[in-house]
């Protein structure tokens, strides 16, 4: 799967998703000033979830007014790199710019954040992570080009892999236990994880820039990267034929 058998190219049509309804003056004048490194919607609770290089993490819900309020206000220690939330278990996980990940439960208002354990993950600057239910892993990228898998219920540390470059990208499969980890290279590489060590199965290399960003469709088994370089590629993994597809619609 290293050599590309088929190279379609055709333009993709503009697609976005609607978030009209956080689009309002008074909703975006109280966003951090800092930068936002990360923002999730909050399923069923038209709420926002944001955390920022100000190390504060916010989560906003909608008011009867039609305006979001931050029903929550936390300051980390160390300035917000990333995160990732499970809204059944309300569980939020949180990369630092230090190199930790902080987890917390959310209370059923959304108004409380519970600390549950903080991973000394990785030495420097978290960039990705994703917490994955079924297994209770907590899976991680750092700036010290480091993936890493902890159990959730522990808190140890599982075992880890050392990419060829900084990790921009982090997808994951639960079937097949295989990660998908796209860095500022352009190659995307595949891992089969173990309970306690890790398999390198394989690396696509597609892209002229850094992956910006990862999608993993578990029905239709593909994988989607997108680039600084403007082109996003659809890799047929399911088929195990090499098939890959560019989608071009951006300039």
């Amino acid at each position: 799967m290293k050599s590309l058998s088929t190279f379609w190219k055709f333009d993709l049509a503009f697609c976005a998703l609607d978030l009209s309804p956080l689009r309002n003056a008074w909703f975006l004048s109280y966003l951090p000033s800092e930068v936002v490194n990360m923002a999730v919607i909050v399923p069923k609770e038209e709420g926002v979830i944001s955390v920022s290089e100000d190390r504060t993490v916010r989560v906003w819900l909608k008011r009867d007014s039609g305006q979001y309020w931050p029903s929550i206000y936390h300051v980390m220690p160390s300035p917000c790199s990333c995160m990732s939330f499970n809204p059944e278990t309300r569980r939020l996980s949180i990369g630092l710019d230090n190199g930790t990940i902080s987890e917390f439960i959310l209370s059923e208002d959304y108004n409380k954040m519970t600390p549950v354990k903080n991973y000394q993950a990785h030495q420097s600057r978290v960039t990705m992570i994703l917490f994955v239910l079924e297994l209770e892993w907590v899976l991680s990228t750092g700036q010290d080009k480091q993936f890493a898998w902890h159990c959730s219920e522990s808190g140890q540390r599982l075992g880890g892999y050392r990419t060829s470059a900084v990790a921009s990208g982090l997808q994951f499969d639960v079937e097949t236990r295989h990660v998908f980890i796209g860095d500022h290279s352009g190659q995307v590489t595949i891992l089969k994880l173990e309970q306690e060590n890790c398999t390198l199965v394989t690396t696509f290399r597609g892209h002229t820039g850094g992956v910006t960003a990862l999608c993993w469709d578990p029905v239709q088994r593909v994988l989607f990267s997108g680039s600084s370089d403007h082109s996003v590629i659809m890799w047929d993994i399911g088929g195990r034929k090499g098939t890959a597809i560019e989608l071009q619609g951006h300039k």
